[in-house]
């Protein structure tokens, strides 16, 4: 113990030689350029040689009285071990000076600048620390050299007052176990499930002779891929893979960026016939089953987004590969006829039935709710539709004030809350997202969940829906709406108003039938059509007044064109329809040649909102969905918080250019 005590006073007495020497120098140079300074530098360095000499001897009893404490209790064996600690320790006072240091210590960090590192530990030693305080181990994680220290801090008091403490660091060696702990972690399985979109579809159009060929080059391409991370693959049905390999491998899918999805449509075939996948990894769960369970709800999600890409559930976060591609129109309406028989039953079996939109619904929105509202009705429910009239609902609500029916029927979501019960059945229209619905005190609240959305799915949909009716080729929710009405077995007869409102809700959605039509969409136009549609009264619900128009073409005006072909604007006004101007705006940008994608940014309260448009060769979903917004490769839409205009401009530029980063990589 007295050895240890003199290294520390040895260690005390040598740093304070070092201090009296550069203060000497310091007053010779002054006395040296100034002789009148000679006295006053004498008086000068006495003082503080008689300074130095109380301070150190008050030090030495204090760090005697410290280190005869810490070992007070103990007997002469446990002294012996503390001084030479299996490991590294080291005592230090609050300013950070190192009073004391273990044999170990000095040993394992010969050749290391320790200091420098302690003061990166940041650590708080208080004048008064409470007795919880005192009691508390310090514990942090430091990377030294080559190794991976855990540091153990323990206050120890300095004087018998109690009010003054140091603090002793015990460095414990956890390279190994962080070794052990990354090889376990590694060796985590990891599932995935492969599947060939439209398998049954596509294999219709090709020759007896061809298919084989078509399976055998799917087979090999999909082998192929799995080999380069050691994984096993089994195939289980003509169109599913299901694949295990190891959580080492991981980082590699990312970086490869699932190139399995590029390859596949390298396949050539005739009829401009082009093959695609949908994969979905998954790590979330204990056991192997859990996994694949996990890559299950993954794989919903891929295909709820029209399939052609990839997503890895890594701890909950979905990442996304791929998806640049347009969704395939399925020529087969069986699922709307399946479909219309399970929400027939539903309602059937329900007391009520409320409809429930997007925030700021528009038309789309509103003429889903009626067709709904419709069908509920032909099975004698009371139904109710829970939606607040916005700008973009103007005309239209001239219109539907003027049919008493739904005087009653349109409600606020203050009002379905006081009068939704176990028995009502809560049907969600053109949207899944649970954030972005009209109330989600709502949702949260319902038994029974019906979603009908024609949106690419994102991480956050409404996961309790006991019956989901979404397809992204669909152009928008009044069309999906439109089959079911078709398909019910009580036939259903719809008022002028509802099928106007469905008919306003396509074609606000294709833009006049411009984009993201297809067979479908058109028979589905034609069929309202059959049901006494005025297409004249419907298109002057979109009209602009010329307030309004002359808003459009100032946001125009103020384009700017980036990476050639995309147009970015900022809608200055703040206004209460100002996502409307914005989306108007978008649209009108596109009009434009050589434009093959348009944003537009404006402020809506405390939000700011961003609608993004395309002809279809840049995918707009992609690039607002890293902004936490979704929709269409050809039309999106993003709001985000806690950001000025210029800086939400800035960044979607950023993620414009991440987006072609990608793809050309």
């Amino acid at each position: 113990m007295q050895n240890s005590n003199r290294k520390v006073l040895d260690t005390i007495v040598s740093k304070t030689k070092i201090y009296l020497a550069i203060i000497f120098i310091l007053l010779v140079i002054i006395s040296v350029s100034n002789i009148y300074m000679i006295l006053p530098s004498c008086i000068l360095f006495l003082l503080t040689l008689l300074y130095t000499y109380y301070t150190n001897n008050k030090r030495r009893s204090e760090l005697s009285e410290t280190l005869q404490e810490l070992t007070s209790t103990v007997d002469t064996a446990a002294k012996t071990s503390l001084i030479n600690s299996p490991f590294p320790l080291v005592i230090i006072e609050d300013n950070g000076n190192i009073v004391w240091r273990s044999s170990k210590f000095i040993s394992e960090f010969a050749n290391v600048d320790i200091g420098t590192y302690i003061e990166e530990l940041n650590l708080d030693i208080k004048a008064e620390i409470s007795k919880e305080e005192k009691n508390q181990d310090i514990m942090k994680q430091m990377e030294i050299g080559k190794k991976t220290y855990k540091i153990v801090g323990k206050y120890a008091k300095t004087k018998k007052s109690k009010k003054e403490y140091m603090m002793i660091l015990y460095f414990i060696d956890e390279t190994e176990n962080i070794k052990l702990q990354k090889e376990y972690k590694d060796s985590k399985s990891c599932v995935a499930i492969i599947m060939v979109d439209n398998y049954e579809e596509t294999m219709q159009r090709l020759e007896s002779e061809e298919k084989p060929q078509v399976i055998a080059e799917i087979d090999k391409y999909i082998y192929e891929w799995t080999d380069e991370t050691k994984g096993v693959l089994i195939k289980t049905e003509k169109d599913r893979y299901i694949y295990f390999f190891e959580q080492r491998y991981l980082e590699i899918l990312k970086e490869d960026k699932f190139s399995i999805l590029d390859k596949i449509k390298e396949i050539n075939m005739k009829e401009n016939i082009q093959f695609t996948l949908s994969i979905a990894v998954s790590n979330n769960g204990v056991t192997d089953k859990e996994k694949y369970k996990s890559a299950q709800d993954a794989m919903d999600i891929v295909l709820g987004r029209g399939g052609d890409q990839a997503v890895i559930r890594d701890n909950d976060i979905y990442k996304f590969f791929g998806g640049r591609a347009e969704e395939v129109e399925k020529r087969t309406k069986v699922k709307a006829r399946i479909v219309a028989q399970a929400l027939e039953n539903l309602i059937k079996d329900s007391n009520k039935v409320m409809i429930i939109g997007h925030k700021n619904p528009d038309m789309d929105c509103m003429g889903a709710g009626l067709g709904i509202y419709r069908i509920a009705k032909t099975l004698n429910k009371n139904a109710y539709i829970v939606m607040d009239y916005s700008s973009a609902l103007e005309e239209f609500k001239k219109c539907i004030e003027k049919e008493e029916e739904y005087e009653d029927a349109i409600i606020n979501k203050e009002v379905a809350l006081e009068n939704i019960d176990e028995d009502t059945l809560l049907v969600v229209v053109d949207t899944h997202k649970i954030n972005y619905v009209e109330s989600n005190e709502l949702v949260e609240g319902a038994n029974k969940i019906v979603i009908i959305d024609h949106h690419r799915r994102s991480a956050d949909f409404i996961e309790n829906a006991t019956l989901t009716f979404q397809e992204v080729y669909a152009s928008s929710a009044s069309e999906l709406v439109t089959e079911l009405l078709q398909y019910v077995d009580q036939k259903v007869e719809l008022k002028t108003i509802e099928a106007e409102s469905l008919y306003a809700g396509i074609m606000m959605d294709t833009k006049s039938f411009t984009f993201k039509t297809g067979v479908r969409t058109f028979e589905a136009a034609a069929y309202l059509r059959k049901c006494g549609v005025d297409i004249i009264r419907v298109k002057k619900w979109f009209q602009s007044d010329l307030n309004g128009f002359n808003k459009i073409a100032e946001i125009v005006k103020k384009s700017e064109v980036i990476n050639d072909s995309i147009a970015i604007s900022i809608c200055e006004e703040e206004a209460r329809d100002v996502n409307t101007l914005c989306a108007k705006a978008a649209d009108e940008l596109l009009t434009i040649s050589n434009i093959t994608a348009s944003f537009v940014i404006g402020k809506l309260g405390e939000k700011v909102c961003i609608s993004g448009r395309s002809i279809g060769d840049i995918n707009v979903q992609l690039i607002l969905e890293k902004l936490g917004g979704g929709g269409h490769i050809t039309l999106a839409g993003a709001q985000v918080e806690g950001m000025t205009l210029e800086e939400t401009k800035q960044e979607l530029i950023k993620t414009i250019n991440e987006y072609f980063s990608e793809v050309e990589g």
